[in-house]
């Protein structure tokens, strides 16, 4: 257990690391912060930290750097999520308030706000279909043997698929179609596009198998594809941090980003509302070990409206990290409240 005294000093490690990336030393704990303690008190209570693992001693200099332990206590205890500035908020609010053709959309601009503000790489996913209602069904005819299919559901959530056919269809056909599918799936979970609703409308219009199946099958593979929403922005900012001078650092870096589905797996923890923090060892895969990963779901009640993350160096800016997506978190509820009252 730490006492207040060192709590502060590790307070003070950290954030001068964040700023300057370069190692800490106590005297610069002692000139920088004013602390209204002596030099050797501040170097017994580093080396104190330091055994406890809560720092690391580097090679190249006296200073000592956070360990993934140090992060961890200062994420969890000694952070004040309120880094957030006035041109910031308005930015935000001008970006969210914009209007958006869906909440796919939303999400996208959303994630390219995170990074402009954070200078971090930020992905997402949209909304999952699972346990949507859908609002509306659409077939648009486009061609004698093609048509557009739109789902719609009740988040606003919008899927568009093309559907080729070996035989001819018609207009009176798509009218039917139409018809028939919104009556009996209106309201209904997404879920419910599935086989036994095949055999029902092949039962029910007496249409061909060749009209049917393509349908059925290919607005499953629209409901159930989560990388058609999966958007990745700011991957150059990373570049340009200090960290990513390494190689090794940067190859990795790469590599990850073009996981898509590691990348999917790591939206999909968490709990909704959660914001989560995942540093260096705290995360499962070993790929992930020399960064930090936060996320967060947005939704309102049980609706999931979709994830976005920010991956970066251990090194990141918790405090504007978290302070920026808490706030966009609100501004995301708030329109999506104001849309569908």
């Amino acid at each position: 257990m730490l006492d207040e005294r060192k709590k502060k000093i590790l307070k003070e490690i950290v954030d001068e690391y964040i700023e300057t990336a370069e190692p800490v030393s106590s005297a610069i704990i002692v000139e920088k912060y004013e602390n209204d303690i002596s030099s050797a008190t501040v170097r017994n209570d580093m080396a104190d930290l330091e055994k406890m693992g809560y720092l690391e001693k580097t090679h190249t200099s006296s200073g000592r750097v956070p360990s993934a332990k140090g992060y961890r206590l200062y994420v969890d205890e000694l952070l004040k999520y309120d880094n957030i500035s006035l041109e910031e908020i308005k930015y935000i609010q001008e970006k969210l308030e914009s209007k958006a053709n869906g909440i796919e959309e939303l999400t996208k601009i959303a994630t390219t706000t995170l990074s402009e503000i954070t200078h971090y790489t930020t992905v997402s996913i949209g909304p999952k279909t699972t346990g949507q209602l859908i609002e509306e069904i659409k077939f648009v005819l486009l061609g004698n043997r093609m048509l557009m299919g739109i789902i719609v559901t009740d988040t606003g959530l919008v899927r568009e698929t093309i559907i080729k056919f070996d035989e001819d269809i018609n207009q009176e056909q798509v009218d039917t179609l139409n018809y028939f599918f919104n009556n009996k799936l209106k309201g209904e979970p997404i879920e419910k596009i599935d086989a036994s609703l095949e055999e029902y409308i092949f039962r029910e219009l007496k249409y061909s198998i060749n009209i049917i199946r393509p349908i059925i099958e290919q607005m499953k593979k629209l409901i159930q594809d989560e990388e058609e929403n999966f958007y990745l922005e700011g991957a150059n900012k990373s570049f340009e941090l200090p960290e990513f001078k390494s190689l090794e650092l940067a190859k990795n870096f790469v590599n990850l980003l073009d996981t898509k589905e590691l990348m999917l797996d790591i939206l999909n923890t968490g709990f909704a509302e959660d914001i989560k923090i995942y540093i260096g060892d705290e995360n499962e895969n070993e790929d992930l070990k020399d960064f930090s990963i936060v996320t967060f779901k947005h939704s309102v009640g049980d609706k999931d409206l979709g994830t976005i993350g920010i991956i970066g160096p251990k090194r990141m800016n918790y405090s504007k990290v978290i302070s920026v997506m808490k706030y966009i978190s609100k501004k995301l509820n708030e329109n999506f409240n104001e849309n569908n009252k």
